[in-house]
C-alpha cells in the first residue's frame, strides 16, 4: 500500500506540473478573469448563475488556439489530464479497498477485538523458551498491526490532499485562484465527449470506442479541495444555470412542435431536437450526481479555515487529556512512593528515585 501511495504522489506531481502550466497561459489566464469579472458585474441579471452560453462559447472559442493531429482542443486535452489525476485518486481507493478486504478476512480469526491477550506475556508466564517467547512477541506485533489497520485505516486521501494544499493555495501559485471559473465550459466539453463515446459504441465501427468516465468528477473534486474552491464553484450555481437552459430550450422545442403539428418533417425534426436535449440533460445529471458523490471523500463541507479550526480543537482536546492522565499518574506515585516503607531498601529506593 505504502508503495502505491508513493508511486500516486510522483505521478501526481507529475500531472500537476502541467496543470499548472496550463492555467498560467496568458490565452486561458485573460478569460478566466474576464470571465469572472462578468459574473461578478452581472450576477443580479444571471439570477446568480454562471450562464451556459459562456462556457459553451469558451469550449468551442479554444479550438481557435489550435488543435492536435488527432483533433484534440487544449481544453481535451486539460480535460484528459483531470480524468487522468482522478483515476489515480479512484486506484488510490480501489488498493484500500483491497486492502480491508484481505485484512477482514484475516482478522475473523481473532475473536475478540477488544479484548487481545498478549501472547508473549503468557509465554513468559509459563516459562516457555525464549524462542518461543521471541516467536509470540511477532505474533502480538502482526496481530496489533491488523487490528489497527482494520479498526482505524490509514486516510490515504487526506494524506494526499494535506501534502499538495499548502503547495496549491501559496501565493506564488495564484493563477490557480481562477480554476473553478474553467469547470463550467469542461463540463460542456465532458458531456459532448462523454455522449460521442457512447454513440461511437453503439455503431458497428467501434475503432476509438473505448470510454470510462469516473475519473473525471473525481479529479475535478480532489482539485477543488486542494485549491479550497469549493464555495466559490457552488457560488456559480453552474448545475441549476443547465437545468434551467435545458428545460427552456425543450419547452420552445414543443411549442415549435404544436404549432407545426400538420408538419410531417418538422415533427420529426422537432422530436430528435428533444431526444437530443434529454440525452444532453441526462448526461450532466450524471455528472453532477458523480461530482456530488466524489465531493464526500474529501469532506467537502468544510473549508481550509474551518479544518484547520477543527485539527486546533483536537490538539487542544489530546492536550488536556494528556494533562489529566499525567496528573492522576502522579498522584498514583506520590501515593505509591508514600506507602512503600524503603528505609534500607535499595531497589525500593531506586524505583522512587525514577517515579520521581
Amino acid at each position: 500500500m505504502n508503495t502505491t501511495v508513493n508511486f500516486t504522489f510522483q505521478f501526481l506531481k507529475q500531472k500537476f506540473f502541467i496543470f499548472s502550466q496550463f492555467l498560467f497561459d496568458e490565452h486561458i489566464k485573460s478569460k478566466l478573469i474576464k470571465d469572472w469579472r462578468f459574473f461578478r458585474e452581472n450576477h443580479a441579471e444571471t439570477d446568480q448563475k454562471y450562464p451556459y452560453d459562456r462556457a459553451d462559447k469558451f469550449n468551442k472559442g479554444i479550438r481557435k488556439l489550435g488543435v492536435s493531429a488527432d483533433g484534440l482542443s487544449y481544453l481535451d486535452r486539460f480535460r484528459m489530464l483531470i480524468t487522468e489525476i482522478g483515476n489515480a485518486m479512484g486506484y488510490i481507493r480501489m488498493i484500500r479497498s483491497g486492502g480491508l478486504h484481505c485484512c477482514s478476512s484475516a482478522i475473523r480469526f481473532i475473536p475478540d477485538l477488544d479484548d487481545i491477550i498478549s501472547f508473549e506475556e503468557c509465554c513468559r508466564d509459563e516459562s516457555l523458551p525464549s524462542e518461543t517467547e521471541s516467536s509470540a512477541r511477532t505474533l502480538d506485533k502482526v496481530v496489533e498491526s491488523m487490528v489497527k489497520n482494520f479498526s482505524e485505516g490509514t486516510e490515504y486521501f487526506k494524506m494526499l490532499v494535506n501534502v499538495f494544499a499548502p503547495e496549491f493555495r501559496d501565493q506564488k501559485h495564484i493563477h490557480l485562484k481562477n480554476f473553478f471559473m474553467i469547470i463550467p465550459p469542461l463540463t460542456v466539453n465532458f458531456v459532448e465527449n462523454s455522449i460521442s463515446c457512447k454513440e461511437k459504441m453503439n455503431k458497428k465501427n467501434k475503432q476509438d470506442a473505448l470510454f470510462t468516465d469516473d475519473g473525471f468528477a473525481m479529479g475535478v473534486a480532489y482539485i477543488l479541495k486542494l485549491l479550497d474552491q469549493y464555495n466559490e464553484f457552488d457560488s456559480l450555481h453552474w448545475f441549476q444555470s443547465v437545468l434551467t437552459r435545458y428545460k427552456g430550450d425543450k419547452e420552445a422545442a414543443r411549442k415549435q412542435a404544436a404549432r407545426g403539428s400538420s408538419d410531417e418533417k418538422l415533427s420529426q425534426t422537432m422530436s430528435l431536437t428533444t431526444k437530443r436535449l434529454d440525452t444532453y440533460q441526462q448526461e450532466f445529471n450524471l455528472l453532477y450526481y458523480s461530482l456530488r458523490s466524489a465531493r464526500i471523500f474529501f469532506r467537502a463541507d468544510q473549508t481550509a479555515e474551518e479544518e484547520k479550526d477543527e485539527t486546533k480543537a483536537k490538539a487542544e482536546e489530546g492536550a488536556s487529556d494528556t494533562g489529566a492522565t499525567q496528573g492522576a499518574t502522579g498522584a498514583t506515585q506520590g501515593a505509591t512512593a508514600a506507602a512503600v516503607p524503603h528505609q534500607g531498601c535499595t531497589q525500593c529506593c531506586w524505583k522512587l528515585d525514577y517515579l520521581d
